[in-house]
């Protein structure tokens, strides 16, 4: 019983592997290195074809005993990152009306950082029902909802043109769920904080070079 475990445990790492480092490599390339965007995007993709490029070898040399030549060891590496690469492009371009409050925040998903977009597709993934249900915002639509006008807000374009935050629906979803998804997307290296404004939801972010502190 206890090597089955081990086994599922150990499938489990190996499986979730490559979709932690393509995210979190992102994440780390945007923060620590100031990379624009989609390059940022780019780095992940390439972490994530390298670990996958291992896994191919290992299995080749298990049913072959070798690891093939350069040239192939070349047009494998290339193989899966294009995999990789047909992985993350509907992710990064389209949001389902069934994950999106309104037709109007399914829009704005593609004003969100391509790193915050890569870890909420990655996320839907496992969660069908996800909802966002703000992204994009301007000054006066603070008023509009209520709430004092903010002069700095995640939620406004930042100066690399995309907007760093995002709303999730947490009402009507099982406290435990909510802290796993929140806890998801600390550990990719966002920043999330539970708010309860107009209404409860997750607030998700990346943090901006423009406001180091802002969530």
């Amino acid at each position: 019983m206890k090597r089955f475990l081990f086994f599922i445990i150990r499938l489990l790492f190996f499986i979730i592997l490559p979709f932690f480092l393509l995210v979190r490599v992102s994440v780390f390339l945007h923060w620590d290195y100031q990379v624009y965007p989609w390059l940022a995007v780019i780095g992940g993709i390439i972490a994530s074809g390298i670990v996958l490029l291992f896994y191919a070898l290992y299995h080749m040399y298990n049913f072959t005993g070798r690891l093939g030549s350069l040239s192939q060891i070349k047009r494998t590496y290339w193989v899966v990152t294009a995999l990789v690469l047909v992985y993350c492009a509907p992710g990064l371009l389209y949001l389902s009306a069934a994950n999106a409050k309104s037709d109007t925040v399914r829009k704005e998903f593609r004003t969100l950082h391509p790193v915050l977009r890569l870890g909420i597709s990655t996320l839907v993934i496992l969660d069908k029902n996800l909802i966002l249900t703000d992204a994009n915002r301007y000054p006066e639509d603070y008023g509009k909802m209520g709430l004092p006008t903010k002069n700095h807000s995640l939620h406004y374009k930042q100066s690399n043109g995309f907007v760093h935050a995002v709303d999730l629906r947490t009402r009507g979803k099982s406290e435990w769920r909510n802290h796993l998804v929140s806890w998801y997307f600390r550990a990719l290296g966002f920043n999330t904080l539970r708010h309860v404004g107009t209404a409860d939801h997750l607030h998700v972010s990346i943090s901006s070079h423009d406001r180091p502190r802002g969530i």
